[in-house]
């Protein structure tokens, strides 16, 4: 019997990777396709919403250029970045660029929602803090300063929406990435008449409601030439990445827990309810799985704190790596090895882009703290990557509110190298299972949720048809008694400079 296809697209912050499975679960092959990200003063953070498009041409072209027959792809879906606010018009054209999940400029519109709902009300209704992280504030900032361009919008989409519209003409979203926009009632799965008229923004901006597995419709004649795929592929609406990584890292009973560790890292489960805490440190997502609840605590920047200080610090480890005929990251992995546990006292708090969970304190900086004429490029390499899963284990604590969790099943681009899972698994105090294909979570995700979607599939206990739990990496007893030292003063350092970074923070004149 002649192979068939699916094509799960991740449309990430970085770039969209497109990747071609077998319906029996086997990778065939991926491929990337970058863009940038416009950042600005006052916490700018967008993107063009065609290079998404182009994106998914390029990939798709690239995948089906050799003995693949395109003819053989039976269904396609989506795992994309959330919380953006993209506005298009009736024609389905970009009205401006995509505020993106790391824009944080509507701090003074989240202030006023917060005041109007009730910052416990709302955490109950939606799941979430009120947070100028979250879509609906970014539509009211728009309203506010953009009021040309907030006419012209004819619906608010996320990046995955965007490509659903190219695809079909439809404009839709699904449960999970409604749920990132702050305005979804999470019980009910419907747009919360509350949060939008607490918002001021018109409730027919929302686009349609669907369910991840619901098809969206027949793909456009053009598109299908562009993309060179048949006319009778079935497209399936697909999911936030956050939700998707639950599904692919196999978390789909009780009790099990993941972490990915990619531009932004998160904590997560699937739960049969919503999952909230008394102190609001977590948040919960509906699910990608209808009817179930993916309980999260997600920080802004673990992987790119990352990138940031491989470019500031260690710009010729490409070229080093190059000349070693090695991975850049395997390179850097011995580089963090050459700093002992503790970074001689180095102590990061990543906060390059404010950060939600743990902290919800969009103003906050990143920062080194205690150092010293001895240190070296690697002891602040390797006091980032600490400070990272410090962030993560305050994200931890709040779900150990509810039971011990001994295990953390690893995916995502972090996931890779063994210095830094060691060094997860020793502060989380968890063991860190890692799968045989770590970066692909939210890829595997989006193939089973097009072949449910589509039929092919009963059921997502189909993700063991594509990923199996490998080994696992266990924490260090004496390690982890001095990393629950330094989370102490971690959070110690934090609390101390709460206060502070209003005044240090750069708008858009200079400084505040």
């Amino acid at each position: 019997m002649e192979r068939e296809y699916l094509i799960a697209y991740d449309i990430g912050t970085s770039g969209t990777k497109a990747s071609l499975f077998s319906t029996d679960g086997r990778l065939v092959d991926t491929d990337t396709h970058e863009y940038p990200v416009y950042y600005g003063p006052g916490g700018v953070a967008e993107q063009d919403a065609d290079d998404y498009w182009r994106a998914i041409v390029a990939t798709t072209r690239k995948l089906l250029s050799g003995d693949v027959d395109g003819r053989r792809v039976r269904a396609i879906s989506f795992s994309g970045q959330m919380m953006a606010c993209l506005p298009v018009d009736r024609e389905g054209r970009p009205v401006r660029r995509s505020i993106i999940w790391a824009d944080t400029r509507s701090k003074a519109e989240e202030d006023e929602l917060k005041a109007r709902l009730g910052a416990d009300y709302a955490y109950n209704l939606i799941g979430h803090r009120i947070s100028c992280s979250y879509s609906i504030t970014k539509l009211m900032w728009m309203k506010k300063h953009e009021r040309e361009n907030y006419a012209r919008t004819y619906k608010m989409l996320q990046a995955k929406d965007y490509v659903l519209l190219k695809l079909t003409g439809r404009f839709v979203t699904d449960e999970s990435d409604a749920s990132s926009t702050n305005a979804l009632d999470l019980r009910k799965r419907c747009w919360s008449p509350e949060v939008l008229e607490a918002a001021g923004v018109d409730a027919d901006k929302m686009p349609e409601l669907l369910r991840s597995i619901d098809v969206v419709g027949p793909i456009r004649e053009e598109a299908a030439a562009q993309l060179g795929l048949p006319r009778d592929v079935t497209i399936v609406t697909g999911g936030g990445d956050g939700p998707c990584a639950t599904l692919g890292a196999g978390c789909l009973e009780k009790g099990r827990h993941y972490l990915t560790f990619g531009t932004s890292a998160w904590i997560g489960a699937t739960t049969g309810e919503p999952f909230l805490d008394q102190n609001h440190t977590l948040f919960c997502f509906a699910h990608v799985i209808p009817g179930c609840y993916m309980p999260t605590g997600t920080m802004q920047a673990a992987g790119s704190s990352y990138a940031y200080i491989k470019r500031a610090f260690f710009a010729d480890a490409v070229a080093e790596a190059e000349a070693r005929g090695c991975d850049v990251y395997d390179l850097l992995n011995e580089k963090i090895a050459a700093s002992p546990r503790g970074a001689k006292g180095l102590l990061y708090l990543p906060y390059l882009t404010g950060e939600r969970s743990p902290r919800w304190n969009p103003i906050a900086t990143a920062s080194f703290l205690g150092m010293t004429m001895n240190h070296t490029r690697e002891d602040y390499l390797r006091a980032t990557i600490e400070g990272v899963a410090m962030n993560l284990a305050v994200i931890l604590r709040a779900f150990r509110e509810r039971g011990p969790i001994e295990e953390l099943i690893l995916t995502g681009g972090g996931a890779q190298g063994d210095v830094v899972t060691q060094i997860l698994a020793d502060v989380l105090g968890c063991t860190m299972t890692r799968t045989n294909h770590p970066k692909e979570a939210t890829s595997m995700a989006a193939a089973v949720i097009a072949g449910v979607g589509a039929g092919l599939y009963d059921g997502f206990d189909a993700i063991y048809r594509f990923i199996e739990h490998m080994e696992s990496v266990k924490p260090d007893a004496q390690a982890q008694r001095e990393y629950q030292q330094r989370i102490a003063v971690f959070d110690r350092c934090y609390d101390a400079l709460k206060d502070v970074y209003g005044m240090i923070r750069m708008d858009k004149e200079g400084l505040a």
